[in-house]
Formats: structure tokens, sequence, C-alpha cells
């Protein structure tokens, strides 16, 4: 009798001790949550990582040469230089010749214009 209370008690300190292991502030559940979030910042770094490569490339050309000025004035502004024409082509609208015919003629509902 004796032995079997020594026993559970033991079994009993042994849980109260694994609980803060398992649920505590530094438990394993938490180390795993973190490093989930680890992996998940070293991602996101890793994109900004590469946009800002790009960003410094393009202050870069920017900043050395006048042609990557030129470009991004035409490409973003639209500009163009004297002398020169600038030429734009328009695709033409498809839907509007496949409207319904009928509602450009007067339907018998209407009534006449007066003569």
């Amino acid at each position: 009798m004796k032995l079997k209370l020594i026993s559970l008690v033991l079994i009993a300190l042994l849980a109260i001790l694994q609980y803060p292991l398992w649920f505590g502030k530094g438990g394993l559940m938490r180390v795993h949550e973190l490093n989930r979030q680890v992996a998940e910042q070293k991602s996101v770094n890793e994109s900004l990582r590469l946009r800002n490569q790009q960003m410094e490339g393009d202050v870069r050309s920017l900043s050395d040469g006048v042609e990557a000025v030129e470009e991004r004035a035409r490409n973003d502004f639209g500009m163009v230089k004297n002398g020169e024409v600038y030429i734009q082509l328009v695709q033409p609208d498809t839907s509007k010749s496949n409207a319904n015919p009928s509602a450009s003629k007067p339907s018998s509902a209407d009534p006449k214009p007066a003569q």
C-alpha cells in the first residue's frame, strides 16, 4: 500500500514537472511556433532583399546614365525629344461592332418625328 502511494506521488510529480516543458513559456509548443514564425519571416526578408537589389540597380542606372533617365521619361511620362513625332496605334473596339443592330433602328413604339 505504501509503495503504491509513493509511486502515485512520483507519477503526479513527474506530470507536474512535465507541464512547463510542453505548455509553459519556453515549452516545446512555443518553440515550434517560433520556428515557424522565423521561417516565414526569412521568406519575407528574402523577397524584400530581392526587391531592394532591383531598386538599388535602378538607382545606380538612373544616377550613372542618361539613357535610363530617357527611358523612364518615355515609358512613365510619355515624353518625347524635340523633333520626334509620337504615333499611337489604337486597336479598334470590336465589342461595339457586335452590338445589337436593331438598337440603332427606331422601333414602331417610338413616336414619329414632327414634319
